[in-house]
């Protein structure tokens, strides 16, 4: 695991800690395998153990870290009926979301939408990352939009839950390309007005991507 001594003041050094373990995780460096102990972090980053126990507090928080029995912190395991909750989640606070945004209609706000879906969905030989990065990206964008921070704080929970390393070795076994394309549709619902109709295609949107994260995990 190769991280890098942090010198900048601009930011909390946990968020930055955060933020490097996070990457870490997401390109494999930290496996299922891997104990992470708060005084070699800190060695290796050159920092106090305050910042490192704070970002690993946090990961635990968010179910992407689990307590280990020698000792430290392991990559957690998530349940195929975990994974279904995790799900059902995403539909009731983006589906809010979603309500919102539709009772709003604004149609500046969803033509900003339809542009930075249009701009993260062109990818350039995309790896498995890249497309939960630009998924990431354009669920948050609905999130930001809708102006809740309560809901942006639950969706950046579950999202960051869903980042576990065992997670993505499932997708990999999937059709990762079947989770964008159809989103600039998302907005058009919305712009519709009708409520309803805009919850129930977020609904069905996040239940093809169950459908889609449990055939990786099937696969795998």
């Amino acid at each position: 695991m190769a991280l890098r001594s942090i010198t900048t003041q601009r930011r909390r050094l946990a968020d930055e800690v955060y933020d490097q373990l996070v990457k870490a995780i997401m390109e494999r460096e930290i496996g299922p395998d891997d104990r992470l102990v708060q005084e070699k972090l800190a060695a290796e980053l050159d920092i106090s153990r305050t910042p490192v126990r704070e970002a690993l507090l946090r990961l635990e928080k968010e179910g992407v870290l689990h307590l280990a029995n020698s000792g430290g912190f392991r990559l957690s395991r998530i349940s195929e009926e975990e994974t279904l909750e995790l799900y059902h989640a995403r539909a009731a606070i983006e589906g809010q979301a979603a309500r919102i945004l539709t009772a709003r209609n604004d149609a500046a706000e969803l033509d900003g939408l339809r542009a930075l879906i249009t701009k993260t969905e062109d990818l350039k030989n995309p790896t498995t990352r890249d497309y939960f990065i630009a998924n990431r990206t354009i669920h948050r964008a609905f999130m930001e939009a809708a102006g809740n921070r309560f809901l942006l704080e639950m969706f950046d929970m579950i999202w960051g839950r869903a980042m576990a390393f065992h997670l993505f070795a499932a997708i990999e076994n999937a059709d990762i390309a079947k989770s964008l394309g159809n989103h600039v549709e998302l907005v058009d619902v919305i712009a519709t007005g009708d409520r309803s109709v805009a919850l129930e295609a977020f609904t069905t949107h996040i239940q093809q991507g169950f459908e889609l994260h449990i055939d990786g995990i099937r696969s795998s």
